[in-house]
């Protein structure tokens, strides 16, 4: 009896069995003995993924004893496993998840095409208190486990669909159709239809095919494994960025060189006059209260024409968002990435950014060439949208058209931001402007002109995914209880300094931001074999409050948030913590180029999937995209999904290093390799 209750970690007693008589003992030692036999045998010719293991007090523990180097596979829970009084959000029902803080839906309705690839979307949300998206947050194993082996055949067969059960044995490689199938995006690469040679390679806006890609990336030919940081701050290896267009850059700049095999970055070497790093001090010499790393922390970079601007603002403990632009033919967001520098990739035309409203502190245009004046100055409309209530635009420009810069000065005062200082360098003909957005909505009433006029309503101001950009301006909030009134804390106390609009729920986000830091530290710095000192560029495709991210904030890395779109509006939480993010509906491809990130966490996404995508294994082949040759996965979910995920990665060539299963739920931790299909 006891060698069962340690195989099944529960006592038989709960089955219920009643015997009497000698007869029916011995009938019911010959079950045990058979039963004990069969699961001898299944032991030794199963997979170990599919061992059972002994209850655990808390499944964020998993792993905590296993050496951070360990190649083999794990296959026994760590020795030591203590209780703990943390809790997790996302191994409780769904609805006990959501945090619901009234910013409105995410999805907009341009020609449909938010529906694309999903099931469906779930409505705007209401107006309500945080709390009751973290209410409920411990694990319900004991409420599953009480429904016996029932549950778990309704949860395999829930989710048996989800994944085809032979998982995909025969890849394929995209095929030279393509435009460099090497770096294909497929939701912004043009495809060819025929033999004739593309104009151009870009859609002019987010465009994703009807069916999901579900052929692999191949890797550029001479590619090697990612320079790890810090040296990626120096060198990069250039065929892993290599095109035409970016070799002809090249000739005409100084801050980034081609040396034999490296694509380097020389210090001190800059688009700016004296480095970037005199660039921001004299930002600061213009304006005292832009204070970089302390009041200023979340800056966003149009156009990634230099990505010695994004080390200066790290070293400044600045977190920069480079936007790299869909007409940019040199790709140098690419070469961002492979630097080691956040970068996503959009446009600046007609929709609105996949960020939520009030975000950036500052947002930066060193010669981004941005036709602000188009359509009416609609893109400055946006750009006002994400920028913090107080926030600043700084742009630098060469001397050029006049009439452009008059149209540019008309546009700044019909949005009434205030010009905080002018300079321009002789030597380098380099303009600075900084402008300020207005904290108060006073000085919208003052303008003399009423256009742009005010927004009829505020509820869409985060609905952003497929949404035109709007051609009016939302009003600066003015009740406590609403974000956006008060400027955060300063670095590094906003991470976990919660503002009065969510005073509420203080409690509850701090408990959940201790519980994933007991995770990281417990469990994945140390437990599933991870090499750190190789990672460097981060995704959590499912962030809810950013504890993942939080937790790592001493590492020498930085997290890409990504909140779907169908998923509870909580990006605005984030970046209030000095965090960054964007919206994204995983039923397509995300905005990024191939082999850009070296780990991605899932935290009960692919439970999710069932709801939202027609195609959900299309999700893996994502992954399998954006993830870098020996890069990590880290996925969270119920067992019955990570046992035909498991079937998947493997046929991809993924290494599995540990699988662990407990109440229902599980952990998966993989990593690619190198390996794709021949032609």
């Amino acid at each position: 009896m006891a060698v069962v209750d340690g195989l099944f970690g529960k006592s038989v007693k709960s089955r219920n069995f009643v015997f009497f008589g000698n007869k029916k003992k011995l009938v019911l030692a010959a079950i045990l003995g058979l039963g004990v036999s069969f699961i001898a045998i299944w032991s030794t010719f199963s997979s170990p993924y599919s061992m059972v293991y002994s209850p655990m007090r808390n499944f964020g523990w998993i792993g905590s004893g296993v050496s951070q180097h360990r190649d083999e596979n794990v296959r026994s829970p760590p020795p030591f496993l203590p209780a703990s009084s943390n809790v997790d959000a996302a191994d409780s029902e769904e609805e006990k998840e959501r945090i619901e803080i009234g910013e409105g839906s995410l999805v907009g309705s341009e020609s449909g095409k938010e529906k694309r690839g999903s099931v469906g979307i779930e409505e705007k949300r209401s107006e309500a208190s945080v709390g009751s998206e973290l209410e409920g947050l411990e694990m319900g194993g004991d409420a599953e486990e009480a429904e016996g082996d029932d549950r778990e055949k309704r949860v395999e067969e829930d989710f048996g669909y989800l994944f085809e059960r032979n998982g995909h044995q025969n890849w394929k490689l995209c095929d030279g159709g393509r435009t460099s199938v090497q770096n294909f995006i497929p939701c912004i690469d043009l495809e060819r239809t025929g033999s004739g040679k593309l104009k151009k390679h870009r859609h002019q806006e987010r465009n994703c095919p009807d069916e999901a890609p579900m052929c692999l990336i191949p890797l550029p030919k001479g590619y090697e494994s990612s320079i790890p940081w810090p040296e990626s701050n120096d060198k990069v290896f250039y065929r892993n960025v290599a095109h035409p267009k970016l070799s002809a850059f090249l000739k005409t700049q100084t801050w980034l060189k081609l040396d034999e095999n490296f694509l380097i970055f020389p210090r001190n070497e800059s688009v700016f006059k004296g480095g970037s790093s005199r660039y921001l001090e004299s930002i600061t010499e213009l304006v005292p209260d832009i204070d970089w790393g302390k009041n200023i922390r979340l800056v966003l970079d149009i156009g990634c024409t230099d990505t010695d601007l994004e080390f200066a603002l790290f070293e400044n403990n600045v977190l920069t968002l480079s936007l790299g632009l869909m007409n940019d033919e040199t790709d140098l967001a690419q070469v961002c990435l492979e630097r080691g520098f956040p970068a996503v990739l959009a446009n600046l035309e007609s929709r609105k950014l996949p960020i939520p409203y009030g975000v950036f502190d500052a947002i930066h245009c060193g010669e981004c060439n941005i036709p602000w004046h188009f359509n009416g100055g609609i893109i400055l409309l946006e750009m006002n949208r994400i920028l913090r209530p107080g926030g600043y635009f700084i742009i630098s420009f060469r001397h050029g058209d006049i009439e452009d810069e008059e149209v540019m000065s008309q546009l700044t005062r019909s949005i009434s931001w205030n010009t905080m200082a002018h300079k321009t360098d002789e030597e380098t003909d380099l303009n600075v402007k900084i402008y300020q957005r207005p904290s108060s909505n006073d000085e919208y009433e003052l303008r003399r002109i009423k256009g742009p006029p005010l927004c009829n309503t505020d509820e869409t101001q985060n609905s952003v995914w497929y949404t035109p950009i709007e051609n009016c301006l939302h009003n600066v909030p003015t009740s406590i209880e609403h974000r956006g009134t008060e400027w955060p804390e300063e670095w590094p106390k906003r991470l976990e300094t919660f503002p009065d609009w969510l005073e509420d729920s203080h409690e509850k986000l701090i408990a959940d931001t201790e519980h994933w830091k007991t995770i990281i530290n417990q469990s994945y710095l140390n437990g599933l074999g991870i090499n750190w000192t190789h990672v460097r560029n981060v995704m959590d495709m499912r962030a809810i409050y950013g504890g993942f991210s939080a937790a790592l904030s001493s590492q020498k890395i930085w997290v890409m948030n990504v909140v779907p779109v169908n998923a509870s509006n909580t990006l605005p939480v984030i970046f209030e913590r000095g965090l960054i993010g964007v919206y994204h509906d995983w039923c397509q491809s995300f905005s990024t180029y191939p082999r850009t990130y070296d780990l991605l966490h899932a935290d009960h996404l692919f439970s999710r999937l069932k709801k939202w995508c027609k195609q959900p294994s299309s999700v893996v082949v994502e992954m399998d995209r954006i993830l870098r040759p020996g890069g990590w996965a880290i996925i969270r979910d119920k067992s019955a999904i990570l046992k035909s995920l498991e079937v998947i990665l493997r046929s991809l060539h993924w290494d599995i290093k540990m699988t662990f299963f407990h109440k229902k739920q599980g952990i998966l931790c993989a990593q690619k390799t190198s390996w794709r299909p021949s032609l």
